[in-house]
């Protein structure tokens, strides 16, 4: 079974070196995890959704069952940055809601700290590891 985000996160996370952080990073490279990378990383990505606590209601499907999952989502999170697409700012704010609300717990708490640039807090990974891991990514001029 393919691991969800924040379980991706957390292995990382509980890696003991830089080496085998970045060897667990490689093994769970999908794009939908660079993605949250580049959102959470990257200085020239900027969020058109309010900082701070999101309000929604936490999924409480067991994790594994709920309606989708972010590596299915990714490919709506242009909406939410300078530069995605042009949605009244509600619509912006609804749907991102929504998406939350569709997501695992632990799925929707990786959303939330990316938004505001805050995996790094949570978890034990840092934009060094990042770029080792993934050099494809070019850093700045996203917005």
């Amino acid at each position: 079974m393919k691991l969800l985000m924040h379980e991706v996160l957390q292995k990382v996370s509980n890696a003991k070196t830089k080496k085998e952080k970045i060897a667990l990073l490689e093994k769970f490279n999908t794009p939908a995890l660079r993605m949250l990378f580049i959102i959470n990383f990257d200085d020239s990505v900027i969020s058109l959704l309010p900082p701070g606590k999101v309000p929604y209601t936490p999924n409480d499907a067991p994790s594994g069952t709920e309606h989708t999952q972010l590596e299915r989502e990714s490919r709506l999170l242009h909406h939410f940055f300078k530069g995605g697409s042009n949605v009244s700012q509600n619509k912006r704010e609804m749907m991102f809601i929504q998406m939350l609300e569709g997501l695992s717990a632990g799925e929707a708490e990786v959303l939330c700290l990316a938004k505001d640039k805050q995996i790094g807090k949570r978890w034990k990974i840092t934009k060094a590891c990042v770029t080792e891991a993934y050099p494809q990514i070019e850093w700045g001029g996203r917005s």
